[in-house]
């Protein structure tokens, strides 16, 4: 019993708290699974790490578009052009497929630079910021369980098998600029590699 609630206190609350209001209870996640849902570290180079292989972009979709309703999070009212960009993140070498993300980015609040990179290359957003030395803050805003419906084809997995999210919005100059959601299979990341 001490042992659990020595574990309550290891993790900031308000990650605790997200975790709890989706029913994900931490102590049954592996510990790299714990790492991914919880840090706020460039998801790339952290999977670069763990699985010791490169990981490449690969775009499913992305548009300018025009949000349909406000968004307060991000400080922007509805009609305000975004980029909506859906894409994997996948091993160079496995071609596995290990993390889907769909994010919102405000593109007059990017550089020039950091947009042409976004939309002519396949490099991942965390390593366009290293490679430009954008100063960025991070937000973790909320981590989710959920059956993987359509994106199940992604990973090989059956639609009512559950992916786990975490979502957060990113600063720049103090402005938000983007807001991610990364999802992976609750089946993935269990053992060490």
């Amino acid at each position: 019993m001490s042992q659990v609630i020595a574990n309550e206190h290891l993790m900031r609350d308000d990650l605790q708290q997200s975790l709890e209001r989706h029913h994900i209870n931490p102590a049954t996640l592996s510990t790299f699974q714990r790492i991914l849902l919880t840090t706020d570290g460039t998801l790339t180079d952290i999977l670069e790490a763990y699985l010791f292989e490169q990981i490449q972009v690969v775009k499913i979709s992305q548009n300018l578009i025009p949000i349909p309703k406000s968004l307060p999070i991000m400080e922007l009212v509805e009609g305000t052009d975004v980029i909506d960009r859906r894409i994997l993140l996948q091993g160079r070498i496995s071609r596995k497929n290990y993390i889907y993300a769909e994010s919102i980015l405000v593109p007059e609040r990017l550089d020039d630079n950091f947009r042409h990179e976004l939309f002519k290359t396949k490099t991942p957003i965390g390593k366009i910021w290293l490679e430009q030395k954008v100063e960025t803050f991070k937000e973790i805003l909320d981590s989710a369980k959920e059956p993987a419906q359509d994106l199940a084809k992604y990973f090989t997995i059956e639609p009512s098998d559950n992916l786990l999210s975490r979502t957060y919005r990113v600063f720049t100059n103090g402005k938000p600029v983007m807001m991610i959601t990364e999802k992976f299979p609750e089946s993935y990341f269990i053992n060490s590699v």
